[in-house]
């Protein structure tokens, strides 16, 4: 029977007695870690050399730390508001600060992206696997306690966010395989899912039974740009009406999933009207959902959720129109799903990652329901010769793991017309450079050249199956930035993958962001939001994110900055200015620096009203 307990010190004194001093701890990824439970044990072993900790766990949410003085005033009065009141969890600050006791051990195998860059400990720790192999790495750890979030509801219990992993750890530990006392903390602001999520009561040896006094993490959603929405757009055109649907999460999953609200609308036809790029005609889906999708996915995002609100998702297997493995988002998000009623949320089912992410297992009903597949996923960069880097730097250095995206690479191979959808901005901005996304050659990937399947960048889509070396560096040169595409071209031709005699076609030369701000701009009003499925940010904020991107820009460079600084010194006020001054507290600033810091803001809001 379960025992409920009332303090996190009575919890940890049972686990010291029922289990011992060589503790092996799992906890679920993301939103589903008791985290005062862990911070209690973590706190008990530092201060107790004589246990052994070993926490095996993934994608430790963090709230932002500013790293300077403009990002506090931003971010500093909205944290709670923006990311939930959401407590520092306990591991992770000791192995930032390279304190972690020799008596505890973190291993994660997938990172909050860019969190852990340059952080040794994590860095040294990390276990590469895909998500469908982390069951196997964990068992091979012999897990003798997992700490779990739950949702319920009266004498229910349920996983929630979490069925990943856990579901069938349960269910290996029913069959003799794994032997380990489930502890566990109920959330009531955790969305009850049934199904596969429910487990019985006496699953849990504990229940911590307090309410814990911190709020769900919330994902905050980024500003949309057009060229994320040009991505959503161009992707739009490869889902197959009655097909099978995967995103992420992120700027473009969202822009992906407002395109295809737009095309259910039947509103998306204007926008294709006056398109500069080239678009191929074998991918030209642009009609209603009839039939409707089925989404079966790792992540249930936003994206997929507003589909299944607006009737798009609704397409069935055994009962459900989605199946996933875990969700993390923003509050309005849980709040959504408890919202739904019963007979809906039930159409939404939890499921462990052996069954979304890999066709093992009834695999003649998976390819039978997973038809036309579309899996979309983004990635940092893309080698011309259609390798894709997803997860890490030429040096090694992680920045967030391999998840689920390689499974899902392999599925599209292996279903009847499934496709790998590998999305990317066709440029970045480092250190106030410019840099294309579509590169020659680097030393990382996530998913190898052999598997190369479509590529989408603002500028179109790029359909690489099957094709010759030759024709998949012609191919992206047609959907890279034409700033770089020269350079590109040169570089493919001294290598010997190109003709000599190899040119680009006149249609693609026109790929800048001059000609996307004039194909999508005059539909942001109406059509292309920044936010399609609404914000966190209050109407000033959402006016400063754009300066602000501009300031950071700019702090690159000196000249820049001293460009802006100028421009708030004279000229006309932007509109808001002053609400925005106040907002960031530089209404009267004092001292030097900070004076500058207001008329390098001023500078900038001012420039972005120009343009």
């Amino acid at each position: 029977m379960t025992e409920r307990l009332s303090s996190q010190d009575h919890v940890i004194d049972w686990i010291l007695e029922h289990v011992g001093r060589d503790l092996r701890v799992a906890m679920p990824l993301g939103l589903g870690k008791p985290v005062e439970l862990i911070n209690a044990l973590v706190e008990r072993a530092a201060k107790d050399p004589s246990i052994r900790l070993h926490i095996f766990t993934a994608l430790t949410l963090e709230r932002p730390k500013p790293s300077s003085d403009m990002e506090e005033r931003f971010l500093g009065p909205a944290l709670d508001r923006l990311f939930g009141k959401y407590p520092e969890i306990e591991y992770a600050r000791l192995m930032r600060e390279d304190k972690l006791p020799d008596n505890i051990r973190v291993t994660e195998f997938f990172l909050q992206a860019a969190n852990w860059l340059k952080v040794p400990a994590m860095q040294h720790s990390y276990v590469s696997a895909n998500y469908t192999h982390a069951l196997d790495v964990l068992l091979s750890h012999q897990p003798n306690v997992v700490l779990h979030l739950l949702a319920g509801i009266e004498d229910r219990q349920s996983l929630s966010c979490n069925t990943d992993i856990t579901a069938d750890l349960i269910k290996l530990r029913a069959e003799g395989k794994a032997d380990f006392k489930l502890i566990a903390q109920v959330h009531p602001d955790l969305p009850f899912m049934a199904g596969t999520g429910e487990i019985h009561p006496n699953e849990c040896a504990v229940v911590l039974d307090t309410t814990p006094a911190h709020d769900l993490f919330s994902v905050v959603k980024r500003p949309v740009g057009l060229p994320e929405h040009a991505i959503g757009l161009h992707v739009s055109r490869l889902i197959r009406d009655g097909g099978t649907l995967q995103i992420g999460i992120g700027e473009i999953g969202d822009a992906v999933a407002h395109a295809l609200i737009l095309r259910e609308r039947e509103t998306i036809a204007p926008i294709w009207t006056d398109c500069p790029f080239p678009r191929s005609e074998k991918f030209a889906q642009t009609g209603r959902f009839e039939t409707g999708l089925y989404g079966v996915t790792e992540m249930l995002v936003d994206g997929l959720l507003a589909l299944f609100e607006n009737g798009i998702i609704k397409r069935e297997v055994h009962g459900a129109a989605i199946h996933a493995g875990f969700f993390l988002d923003s509050r309005a998000f849980y709040e959504r799903l408890n919202a739904l009623p019963e007979s809906e949320r039930a159409r939404i089912a939890m499921m462990p990652v052996s069954f979304t992410n890999a066709l093992y297992g009834d695999e003649p009903a998976k390819r039978a329901a997973r038809r036309d597949a579309r899996f979309v996923n983004a990635a940092m960069m893309v080698t011309l010769l259609g390798a894709a880097v997803s997860d890490g730097t030429e040096d090694g250095q992680v920045v967030s793991g391999v998840g689920g995206q390689f499974n899902f690479v392999e599925q599209a191979f292996a279903l009847e017309d499934g496709h790998a959808i590998i999305t990317l901005s066709a440029t970045r901005e480092s250190k106030g450079k410019v840099q294309s996304n579509i590169i020659y050659s680097y030393g990382h990937m996530t998913i190898p050249r052999h598997m190369r399947d479509i590529v989408v960048t603002e500028y179109g889509i790029a359909d690489l199956r099957g094709k010759s070396d030759a024709a998949t560096i012609a191919a992206l040169l047609e959907i890279a930035d034409s700033r770089f595409q020269s350079d590109l071209e040169r570089e493919a031709k001294k290598a010997g993958k190109l003709p000599d005699d190899y040119r680009l076609p006149e249609a693609a030369r026109n790929n800048t962001p001059d000609a996307l701000e004039a194909w999508l701009s005059p539909h942001r009003q109406d059509k292309l939001a920044d936010y399609p499925f609404g914000t966190d940010f209050t109407d000033i904020e959402q006016y400063l994110i754009p300066a602000l991107a501009e300031l950071r820009s700019a702090s690159a460079h000196r000249s820049a900055l001293f460009k802006l600084v100028l421009a708030g010194m004279k000229g006309k006020p932007a509109a808001r200015e002053k609400e925005a001054l106040e907002r960031m507290d530089l209404v009267a600033p004092k001292g030097f620096k900070t004076r500058l810091t207001a008329l390098a803001l001023k500078g900038a809001l001012r420039k972005g009203e120009q343009g």
